[in-house]
Parts: structure tokens; C-alpha cells; sequence
């Protein structure tokens, strides 16, 4: 249009860096970070990851190269995740569960300049960077986080030759260094890996733009009625902690941060001290919850799961101790959890809802950023009719989704054929339009006609009193495998199938079921291919 210009006056590429440049000129006294006894506000944070991108240029990162992170959450990877980028750079927080040969291969690929590194996990470390040098090419550089009053002479004398340690690496920086922005805001800000459930993890690659405004989103889902403190149980190497580093920064919030494993006493101590008003992560935590001696606390706590739920007395058990449980449905490719719904009783699949309980529940299908959440025929592409028993698989659009796959166009253009982002996930859509989910496509099973959903006929396992754990494979027949918990030695199969025969339909009936361990993957998610090898095997 005539008279229409862009210019650095109206037109600056997106970036979730600036949100820690606004915390630091509006929020720059107050506190940022909690780590054990230690305090930083925004202006301290702001400045020490100045200083870290400072230093990290002064090491030789440029634009666009990669700098890894193996460490749990703690502060430095919290600035790792501003530093970084301001120095041009991308950001790969990887799975400090993994071992050294799958660390190797991931570090290798992504030709990583420098790698972070929590003391703890030195050891692992080590033995990836042998892997390494036995390869061509050359090995990140190591920079060791250690604690002030962990760090022991026996921790350096066993970092290679040129390593360096976090805070003196901070020393090296310049507080007046000028950042490095996006000359692009498509362009790369980290890379974060799958959880390889089906095999070798992928890497997903986010723009600037996509943590943006997914952190915006963030902030809309997260119901924030009072000043944001975050306590910090969703790892930050999961899709950049669900871009919560950045959100918290946008909102001049507290991050929490644990120095211990995750337990009851630990959550709820924190909550209590700091009034923390929102936690994350994996499904794990509701059960941890449930299980405390805990008295119900005296203000609302929002919590966010993503991943199959515990059974429904458990949620019970958590709301009532005082929190509002929400679930979310994502994927890495997605920056995390895209769909987050209220979780309680009363919002089950139910075509007696009211309209407030509606519209809560839709809320989440429709957020302000994701332009598309649909439930399609893959064929097709069509939507499939709302009717409660049609399967679709459930596919994304917008502007909150990764570039591609690290290294991998060909996957990538799968992925995203037909303009859409194919998640692999099956559901039906209800009359109001809710979506519910039945399958992943690879999990699905079709007895006698009828299609079987393992999710569903987990769900049940895990209701049956004796079962801690379950997980359901086959292509003709539904075979479960199950760890029964502490004590129920005395379970036998033909008390599982009878279990199951009394509460599913008969096609819906597992036909064999192995007592044992489950495999299962760096993430703690059950490896089904694994089982359904072992299922072919035992003939079953």
C-alpha cells in the first residue's frame, strides 16, 4: 500500500531475549532467582548473561553455532538460556539422563562448540568426549559448573586440558558488551531432542519467533492472577522447560530452583516459604503429591501435567490438598505442551457439561498463538465429523511449531506434509468439539474388527490394585505388560484378564499378560517397540 514502510522504527524480529532486557529496567530489584540460600534479581541476571555472551564471543561462538548444556536445573542453565542466544548463538539443553555413547552421537551431530557441564554429570561427559576423539573431528570445549561448596580439586584435575569453570568464564565478560540479535526471527534458537521413544531421539529446531510468542502463549494458559513465582519441577532440557526461562522473565516473576530429587516434603517446604503459585512437568509429580501426609495448603496452587494421567483418585487426592491440576497435550515439535485443559472430575467426556464447563474445556483447544488444532483423515486431510467414534489423527498449524528436524529435511517434509504438522497421535472429536485421545497411530490394534485403544486398556491396568505399571501392544490381539507394585508377587495373569474382562468390552480384553520390568527410555517413557519385538518373540 502506498505510504507503507517497514523500518527498524515499526518492524523488530521477535525474540524472547528482550523479555530480560524489559525485566531488568522494570523489575531490576526485585528477585529473579531462589537456589538454596542464594538470591539474584533481574538486574544481576541480566547482567551476568551480558557477561556470559560476552565471554562465549570472546571464545570464538559466532552466529548460528551450537552450544550445548548437560546440566539439571540450576541457575547457570537458566542464563544459559539468554546468554547464549545473545551471543548469536543456538542452545541445545540435552537429557542429562542419557549415557555416553547416545550424548557421543547427539554431540557429534549437532558439531557443538562448547558444551556446559552440571559437576555431577562430569563423568558421563567424559566418556562421550573419549567417544569423540577416537572419531574425527573435534570435541567440544568443556566449561564446568560446579557448586561454591561442591567443587573439589579431584573435579578440575579431572576436566581435560582448556576447560574452564562457569564463574570464571562470567569473569571474562564484558558488562557493556552489545548483543547479538536475530537478523531473522525464523532464525534458530535452540535445538531440542525427542524423546526417542521409537528409537534414535530428533533433534526439533525452534526459531526466535516460535519462543516468542510460545512464551506468550504460555502466559495466557498459565492463569497468572498474582506476581508469578515458578517452582522449578519441569526440566529445562524438556523443549526449554516448556519456555518457561523465558515466560517467568517476560513476567518479572521467581524462579525456584531445587538443589535435591523431587519429593513431597521438598515441593511442598518450597511452596509453603516462597507462596510458589505455579509448578510443571511430567505426570510423576501428582502421583508424589498424592502419596504425602501433607494438610492441604492454605492457597491455590496451579499445577500442569503433560503425559498419560495416574487414575482418577489420584487427581482427586492432589485437588484436594489445594492445588487446580490442569493437562496438557504436546509434543517436542510443538515447544511443548499445545492444548491445556482444566483437570478435574466434573470436566470428564461428558455431553452434560455446562456452558462455563464447555468453554473452559475448549479454551485450551483453541489458544491465542496455535492457529490450527484439528483432527483430520490422514488421507484425505479432510476433518472428520464430531461425532464421538470417528478416528482421526491429530494434526497442528501455526506459528508456535519447530522449523524442522536438525539434519533431517526428509523427515521433516514428512512431517509437515500436507501443511500440516502430523503428530502420529489417533482421537475422536466430540459434539463440542473436544478432542480425546485414543492412540498413537504405531499403538493402535484392531481385534476382530474393533479397533483397540492401549491407552485405554492401560488406564484400566493401572486401576487394578496390585498394577504400578502397564503398557499394551499388539496388531491382532491386545498383549499387556506389567510391573505390579511392591509385595503383590501373588498376582497372577488370569487375575489381570478377569480384572479387565468384568470392566472392557471382550475385543478390548488383553489375551496374555507378562509380569516384569518395563523398558524404558533416557525420559522414563516406556519403549513399545521394545515390547511388541519381545511380544513377537514369546509368540504372542
Amino acid at each position: 500500500m502506498e505510504g507503507a514502510i517497514q523500518c527498524s522504527a515499526n518492524f523488530v524480529p521477535l525474540t524472547p531475549i528482550g523479555f530480560l532486557e524489559r525485566a531488568a529496567i522494570v523489575y531490576g530489584d526485585e528477585v529473579s532467582m531462589v537456589y538454596g540460600t542464594e538470591k539474584t534479581t533481574w538486574g544481576e541476571t541480566h547482567e551476568r548473561c551480558i557477561k556470559l555472551a560476552s565471554a562465549l564471543v570472546q571464545l570464538g561462538i559466532s552466529r548460528g553455532d551450537i552450544v550445548a548444556a548437560f546440566a539439571p536445573n540450576v541457575p547457570a542453565l537458566y542464563e544459559l538460556h539468554f546468554g547464549v542466544p545473545m551471543a548469536g548463538a543456538v542452545i541445545s539443553a540435552l537429557n542429562t539422563k542419557l549415557d555416553s555413547a547416545m550424548l557421543a552421537l547427539l554431540l557429534e551431530q549437532l558439531e557443538a562448540k562448547i558444551i556446559f557441564v552440571y559437576y555431577e554429570f562430569l563423568e558421563v561427559v567424559l566418556g562421550a568426549l573419549n567417544i569423540l576423539s577416537e572419531r574425527e573431528g573435534k570435541p567440544p570445549s568443556l566449561v564446568l559448573i560446579a557448586e561454591c561448596d561442591k567443587k573439589s580439586f579431584s573435579i578440575v584435575e579431572a576436566t581435560p586440558p582448556g576447560s574452564l569453570d562457569y564463574n570464571d568464564l562470567l569473569a571474562m565478560g564484558q558488562a557493556d558488551f552489545e548483543i547479538i540479535r536475530p537478523k531473522n526471527e525464523c532464525d534458530p534458537i535452540s535445538v531440542n531432542y525427542t524423546s526417542g521413544s521409537t528409537g534414535i531421539p530428533k533433534g526439533a529446531i525452534y526459531s526466535h519467533r516460535a519462543a516468542y510468542l510460545n512464551s506468550i502463549a504460555t502466559i495466557f494458559r498459565i492463569n497468572v492472577r498474582e506476581k508469578l513465582v515458578f517452582l522449578w519441577t519441569v526440566d529445562m532440557f524438556r523443549c526449554n522447560g516448556w519456555c518457561f526461562p523465558w515466560a517467568v522473565a517476560a513476567l518479572g516473576g521467581t524462579n525456584i530452583c531445587l538443589r535435591s530429587t523431587l519429593t513431597a516434603k521438598l515441593i511442598f517446604d518450597a511452596i509453603l516459604v516462597h507462596k510458589v503459585t505455579h509448578l510443571c512437568g511430567a505426570p510423576i509429580i501428582l502421583n508424589i503429591l498424592a502419596k504425602s501426609l501433607a494438610r492441604p495448603l492454605p492457597f491455590k496452587v496451579e499445577i500442569i501435567v503433560a503425559g498419560p494421567l495416574p487414575p482418577p483418585q489420584v487427581v482427586t487426592k492432589v485437588i484436594e490438598l489445594g492445588f487446580n491440576v490442569s493437562h496438557g497435550y504436546g509434543m517436542t515439535e510443538a515447544l511443548g505442551p499445545a492444548i491445556v485443559t482444566p483437570c478435574t472430575p466434573e470436566l470428564q467426556y461428558s455431553s452434560t457439561l455446562d456452558e462455563q464447563a464447555k468453554t473452559k474445556r475448549l479454551e485450551g483447544l483453541h489458544n491465542l498463538i496455535m492457529d490450527g488444532v484439528d483432527v483430520k483423515d490422514p488421507s484425505t486431510m479432510k476433518s472428520i465429523p464430531h461425532d464421538g467414534k470417528t478416528i482421526g489423527e491429530v494434526m497442528f498449524k501455526g506459528n508456535t511449531m519447530m522449523l524442522g528436524y536438525f539434519k533431517k529435511p526428509k523427515v521433516t517434509q514428512e512431517a509437515f506434509r500436507g501443511g500440516w504438522y502430523r503428530t502420529g497421535d489417533l482421537a475422536i472429536r466430540h459434539q463440542d468439539g473436544f478432542i480425546e485421545m485414543k492412540d498413537r497411530a504405531k499403538d493402535m490394534i484392531i481385534c476382530g474388527g474393533e479397533i483397540v485403544s492401549s491407552l485405554e486398556v492401560e488406564a484400566m491396568l493401572l486401576s487394578h490394585p496390585k498394577v504400578f505399571e502397564a503398557a499394551v501392544v499388539g496388531t491382532n490381539k491386545p498383549c499387556a505388560f506389567v510391573k505390579l507394585k511392591e509385595g503383590c508377587d501373588n498376582c497372577v495373569p488370569e487375575e489381570i484378564i478377569e480384572f479387565c474382562g468384568e470392566r472392557l468390552p471382550k475385543y478390548m480384553v488383553p489375551h496374555s499378560v507378562v509380569f516384569g520390568d518395563l523398558p524404558v527410555n533416557s525420559t522414563g517413557k516406556i519403549q513399545k517397540f521394545v515390547l511388541r519385538e519381545k511380544a513377537k518373540t514369546m509368540g504372542m
